[in-house]
C-alpha cells in the first residue's frame, strides 16, 4: 500500500527550501528568484560555465555581478529578508535572470513596484488592432487609457456620449462626467453613478496615482467639481465591474446597455469598453461619430 513520503528533517535542505504554503511576500519573492536563478544555465546568461559546478543553475555571486548589486544584497533578498529593493534593481534581476514579459510582471507583483517598463504614465498611443476592433463594434465602444481619457470609439460611442467625444471635446470620462451639465441627464441616477466611478478610478489609479498625468487630473477635478472633491474624500475604493447602464438620451430617449469592460494583452494599462444594447431600452441610430 502507498504511503506518503516522509517529512524531511528540519536540518534537511529539502526544509530549508520549503517553508510551506504560508509565506509571507518577502520569502514568496525570494523563492522565485532563487527558482529561476537555478534554472538558468550559465550558457544562457553568457557566463563561463567551468569546471567544478554543483547545480546546473548560476550561482548567486554571478547574478549579483550581472546585476550590478552586492551578493550579500542578493542573498538576502533570495533568503526572503526585509530589504529595500528599488524597482532599477528587480528589472535588473529580471533581465539577468532572463524573465519572459509574464515572469518579469509577476515579479514586480510580488514586491509590491511598478515595473518601469510599463509604458509611459499618460500615453497616448494604442495599438492599430485595438482601435480597428472598436470600429467594428455595431454597440457604442471606446478605449480607455490611464487617466480615463478616450483614445478612441465608434460613432455609436459618439452618438450616445453627447458632448464628450466631439473635435472641441476634452475626451476625458471622468472631467465629462463631473463638469458637464449634460452628464448630469444622460446618466440615469447620475449621483450613486458617478459616487462609483470615484470610487472606481481610485482602485484603478493607486499604483500610478503620484504620477503627473493622474495627479494633475485629479487636482484639477478637485478644484472643478465639488462633487468630486466630496466622493474623493469619502476614500471610496471599489472595483471596476460591469453591469447595466442607464441613459435618458435627448434624442432616443431611454437606452439601457450592459457594459464589459476588458483589458488587452501586454497593455494592462488600457480598457477596452463596450456597451452591449439590452432589452427594454431603445436603439439609438447610428451617428456622425469618427474614429481616431
Amino acid at each position: 500500500m502507498p504511503t506518503s513520503p516522509p517529512t524531511p528533517p528540519a536540518s534537511s535542505p529539502r526544509a530549508a527550501r520549503d517553508p510551506g504554503p504560508l509565506r509571507s511576500p518577502e520569502r514568496e519573492l525570494g523563492a522565485f528568484i532563487r527558482a529561476h536563478r537555478e534554472r538558468l544555465s550559465p550558457e544562457a546568461a553568457g557566463v563561463p560555465a567551468g569546471n567544478r559546478r554543483r547545480t546546473p543553475g548560476l550561482r548567486r555571486e554571478e547574478v549579483a555581478q550581472l546585476c550590478g548589486v552586492s551578493p550579500t544584497w542578493y542573498t538576502w533578498i533570495e533568503q526572503g529578508r526585509p530589504v529595500s529593493a528599488s524597482p532599477d534593481a528587480l528589472a535588473r534581476i529580471a533581465v539577468a535572470l532572463r524573465l519572459t514579459r509574464a515572469e518579469r510582471a509577476y515579479l514586480f507583483e510580488l514586491a509590491a513596484l511598478r515595473d518601469p517598463s510599463d509604458p509611459t504614465p499618460g500615453a497616448s498611443d494604442a495599438p492599430s488592432a485595438l482601435i480597428t476592433s472598436v470600429a467594428l463594434f455595431d454597440a457604442p465602444a471606446y478605449v480607455l487609457d490611464r487617466q480615463w481619457t478616450i483614445l478612441a470609439w465608434n460613432a455609436r460611442a459618439n452618438d450616445l456620449f453627447v458632448g464628450l467625444l466631439g473635435s472641441g471635446d476634452d475626451h476625458n470620462l471622468l472631467r465629462w462626467m463631473f463638469t458637464s451639465e449634460i452628464a448630469r441627464t444622460l446618466v440615469v441616477d447620475w449621483q450613486a453613478r458617478a459616487r462609483r466611478l470615484v470610487g472606481e478610478f481610485r482602485a484603478d489609479s493607486s499604483r500610478h496615482l503620484n504620477d503627473p498625468p493622474t495627479r494633475s487630473l485629479v487636482e484639477n477635478l478637485l478644484a472643478a467639481s465639488e462633487d468630486f472633491a466630496h466622493f474623493w474624500r469619502a476614500q471610496d475604493v471599489v472595483e471596476r465591474e460591469g453591469g447595466v447602464r442607464d441613459f435618458l438620451h435627448p434624442v432616443h430617449g431611454a437606452l439601457r446597455f450592459d457594459q464589459i469592460t476588458l483589458k488587452p494583452a501586454l497593455r494592462d494599462d488600457l480598457k477596452f469598453v463596450a456597451l452591449i444594447p439590452l432589452e427594454g431600452g431603445a436603439r439609438p441610430e447610428h451617428g456622425d461619430g469618427r474614429l481616431v
